[in-house]
This record gives structure tokens, C-alpha cells and sequence, in this order.
């Protein structure tokens, strides 16, 4: 325990060593052929067909393993990451409720309802889209959606109530411990018609809705149980109407404010109802209602706040593919925003790095590069299908030019840039060994049975040692506007990994994987 101990002016090289001694401990069985999905999760470069130059499959399969290690809950005996234990076992009792489950959002132990329930839609998206293509990966994503899910319907069982936090954020980040050893107050926050939440309960009605579509020929039952749960949480939503930061802001601010209001919310989250029950009340809610939720307001980033850009992709697709006229308007809005992130296009302003990264801001950025990439791939599916291209003002590009682009980044998180080196966990010969993330950066229960103290970690967060516990597929933040990345563990902008930034990831690599014969 004393090794755990050290302050960071006297952490030396005895803590390097037993790190290293707990990297082998934690993770010597993850990586055999019997409890991975590939006969070697570090083997990238196996390469069976020469004309893609990276492994999408393997990048695939590692997307879809990280969010394992980002499970809350009692885990399951096939649990593949298999340096976590149950952790958050007790969430809920503060207000007498079953809150046991979902996902930590990123490198600390909150669950963060607005982020986990994009990433759930997200997720639940990619399948959609490009499940067809996922093969041997298709029920290792159905179970990443189905762990949140399960964890949403609970979070709504009450009727005009959402539970949208466990874990008081200011009091977990004053400790650095791994989940399995909380031991700060699991508050619980919530919204209701008293204190409303328009942004958080229509995210969430998207994401229910949203897995009803996966779910719907491979497990019915549940997939109207979701669906007749996002019926009513979207009505909740619309209803009640406020941010949910405005009466939870000590709570849920900074960390994950609602920036662009609720309006956005409340069209994705009519898209999405529409899209699942095909009920025309939600195509005739989104006609009524569309310019006053933002649909022609001009936004050239989509993430866990903006879903306005994904709600109008989405919507064009009801316009090119199903013929819906009355929604004719969308394309004009979807090709602006395609047209803000084309290198070189009239009325393009979106700045990129030298190396040709897709840059947005400092704080992960990496999360507006796989969203604005699976926009892109599933937008070239809708234009392909309806033979048809981008305008943007006078010029004209093909579904081809937006895949090329959306290649170009995948790629750059892959290992091609300046550095020459993965942003994702496990995946290529180079990748961030110091990713801020308290579960992969302190010993695992295997290796140091004992509790590790709130303040006990903060020498190993301070340290330069390498993290013992690889969290495989993780995609961190990433490179800064001049494609640098220092590999610091205390750089939370940049090296922090977060559930909504591999979500839309794993459609895009389905895509690529599948196109490459690669699966």
C-alpha cells in the first residue's frame, strides 16, 4: 500500500517497477484467444488484405470492447476486460431507487445521463446504419447498447421523472480512486416537472427510440418496451419545457451544461420517434415545430450538446429515401452543414490541423472528429441510395468526395499523422500509454486487493509510469490545433477517452472495415 503512497516529488523508479509488475498481473489473461474476440488484441498487423493500410476490423472489435471498461454495475462472467470488478453496486439509494448499471462517461466514476444517453443513440445510429456490415461484432454492439439501455429504462421508470446523474462530480474529482473503491456520496439528481430537463429527456426518448430499431427483430418485447418508453419521455420532454442545467447547475455544470438549450433535443428526439413508430403525429410535429427547435440555425458541430446537424441528416433521409416530400427542406440544411466541414468548399469553416485533423476545440476534440465522420459515411449512404450530391453554392461534391474525407480522419486517429501514432488504446505499434482515466491508471483489484484512498492515487495520476491497465479501443481527446499530443496522464483535454466519442466511431469503422474485406 505504502508503494501507492508516494508524493509526486518522491515517486521513483520502485513505482515504476511494480506498475509495470501490476500491467502483467491485470492484464495477462485479457489478450489470449479465449476471452478476446480476435486471436490477439494487440496484433495489428496482420494485415490479409494489401490494399487498406489499417486493420479496421481489429480497430472495430477494440471500439466496441472499450465500453466494458467503462461499465458500471455488477458484471456479467463473460465480462472481456477483465481487470474491472462490480463497482456502484448501491446507486440509487440515496433516493430508494435501482440505479445499478450503465456507463462511467470518461476517466472518472459519474454517470452523466445527457452524454450516456447520446452515446446509447449514437451507438444504437451506427447500428442502424452499418450493422449489416458488423458480422462476428454485431452482438458485442447490441450488448453495449442493451448494458445502457437496461440502465435508461430504470432511469425512467417513474413517470415524469428522469434520474440524470449519479455521483456528486465535484466531490469525485477531488479524489483519484478506481470505481471499485468509491467511497464519495453516490447523490442522485433529478429532473421533473418542477425542475425541468427538455435537452435530457429528449436525448433520452432518442436513445430508447433509437435501440427499439436494433432491437426490434431480434428481441420484439423488448424493443416495444423501449419504444413505449420513449413515447412517453418524449412527451415529458416536450411538455415540461427548460434545460436541465438551469435547476442542476451546481451539479451538472461545467461538466456537462446545456449550451445550446433544448431545442435541438427536442427535434432529434422528434426525428428519432418518427423514424421508429412512423406515427405521422411526430412528422407533423417536426413540420410545425422545426424552425422554431433551430432547424436552418447555422451549426457546424454535432456532439453531446448540438444535435441539430444530426437531426437534419436524419430527417434527409425520410426526404431522399422514403420520399417524404413535406421534408424537402432538410437537404438544403444537411448539405449546409456538409459543406462547412469540406476542405476547400464555398462556405466551409471548419480549421484543420497541419497533419489534416479536423479541429473543433482543445477539449476532446477527437469526439467532433468520429461524429462529423459518421455524418459524413451515413449522409454518402442516403445520397448514394438517392442518387444524388452535395451543393454547396456552385459546386457539387459526390458521396465519394464526403467518404474520402471521412477516411482521411478515421485514418489520422489510426496512426496517420505527424506523430505517427493511434489515438486509440491497443490498436497499431504506437498509441497513449498515460490516458487520464482512474480505473486504467491504478492497480486493479487482482494486483491490490486493498482500497486504494480518495487522495492515495493522486502520485500515480502526478507520475510519468504508463498506465498498468490497458483500456483497449479507448480513443482519447487527441492532438492539439498543431498536432501535438504530450501523452500527459494529468492532460485531461487531450488524454482523456469518453464513451461519446467511440460511439459514432464504431459505425464508421464498420464501414470502412467492411469495404476493405476486411469483414
Amino acid at each position: 500500500m505504502a508503494l501507492l503512497c508516494f508524493s509526486s516529488s518522491s515517486f521513483d523508479f520502485r513505482v515504476f517497477i511494480v506498475l509495470s509488475f501490476f500491467f502483467f498481473l491485470c492484464n495477462g489473461s485479457s489478450y489470449s484467444s479465449s476471452s478476446s474476440p480476435s486471436s490477439s488484441l494487440f496484433n495489428t498487423h496482420h494485415h490479409r488484405h494489401h490494399i487498406a493500410k489499417h486493420n479496421y476490423k481489429d480497430a472495430l472489435t477494440k471500439s466496441i470492447l472499450f465500453f466494458e471498461g467503462q461499465r458500471s454495475g455488477k458484471l456479467p462472467p463473460n465480462q472481456r476486460m477483465t481487470w474491472r470488478r462490480n463497482s456502484g453496486l448501491s446507486d440509487g439509494s440515496a433516493l430508494h431507487v435501482d440505479l445499478v448499471g450503465g456507463y462511467y462517461d470518461a476517466g472518472d466514476n459519474i454517470k452523466f445521463g445527457f452524454p450516456m444517453a447520446f452515446t446509447t443513440t449514437m451507438l444504437s445510429w451506427s447500428v442502424i446504419e452499418f450493422g449489416g456490415l458488423m458480422k462476428s461484432e454485431l452482438p458485442n454492439a447490441k450488448v453495449a447498447i442493451r448494458w445502457a439501455t437496461d440502465y435508461l429504462l430504470k432511469a425512467t421508470a417513474r413517470p415524469d421523472t428522469i434520474y440524470v446523474q449519479v455521483g456528486d462530480a465535484n466531490k469525485d474529482h477531488s479524489c483519484w480512486e478506481r470505481p471499485e473503491d468509491m467511497d464519495t456520496q453516490r447523490s442522485v439528481f433529478k429532473v421533473d416537472k418542477n425542475t425541468p430537463g427538455s435537452d435530457v429527456a429528449a436525448e433520452t426518448a432518442a436513445a430508447l427510440a433509437a435501440a427499439a430499431i436494433v432491437f426490434k427483430k431480434s428481441d420484439p418485447s423488448y424493443s416495444r418496451t423501449l419504444l413505449k418508453r420513449a413515447i412517453r419521455v418524449f412527451a415529458f420532454a416536450d411538455k415540461y419545457r427548460g434545460t436541465y442545467s438551469a435547476g442542476l447547475k451546481p451539479e451538472v455544470c461545467p461538466f456537462y451544461c446545456s449550451y445550446s438549450g433544448y431545442q435541438d433535443e427536442l427535434l432529434w428526439g422528434a426525428a428519432w420517434l418518427q423514424k421508429a413508430t412512423k406515427n405521422v403525429k411526430y412528422l407533423n410535429y417536426i413540420k410545425m415545430n422545426g424552425q422554431v427547435l433551430g432547424a436552418a440555425e447555422y451549426d457546424n458541430t454535432f456532439g453531446w450538446d448540438n444535435k441539430h446537424a444530426g437531426a437534419r441528416i436524419l430527417l434527409t433521409k425520410a426526404f431522399l429515401v422514403q420520399k417524404m416530400k413535406t421534408l424537402s427542406e432538410y437537404k438544403g440544411h444537411a448539405d449546409n452543414f456538409i459543406c462547412s466541414v469540406i476542405p476547400g468548399a464555398p462556405f466551409s469553416s471548419s480549421q484543420y490541423t497541419p497533419g489534416g485533423l479536423l479541429f473543433k476545440m482543445s477539449d476532446a476534440n477527437m469526439q467532433y472528429v468520429t461524429s462529423t465522420s459518421f455524418l459524413l459515411l451515413t449522409y454518402a449512404k442516403y445520397l448514394t441510395s438517392a442518387r444524388t450530391v452535395v451543393h454547396c453554392g456552385g459546386s457539387v461534391y459526390t458521396p465519394g468526395r464526403l467518404r474520402s474525407i471521412a477516411k482521411k480522419q478515421v485514418d489520422y486517429l489510426l496512426g496517420d499523422n505527424p506523430l505517427r501514432m493511434s489515438y486509440m488504446v491497443g490498436y497499431g505499434p504506437k498509441f497513449p500509454l498515460r490516458i487520464h482515466h482512474r480505473g486504467s491508471s491504478l492497480p486493479c483489484v487482482a494486483s491490490h486487493p486493498g482500497r486504494i484512498q480518495c487522495h492515495e492515487g493522486f502520485s500515480i495520476l502526478n507520475s510519468q509510469s504508463p498506465n498498468p491497465n490497458i483500456l483497449v479501443g479507448a480513443v482519447v481527446g487527441g492532438p492539439d490545433q498543431h498536432d501535438r499530443f504530450p501523452d500527459e496522464r494529468t492532460d485531461y483535454e487531450q488524454s482523456e477517452p469518453a464513451t461519446y466519442i467511440n460511439a459514432p466511431l464504431v459505425g464508421a469503422l464498420a464501414y470502412f472495415a467492411h469495404s476493405y474485406g476486411q469483414l
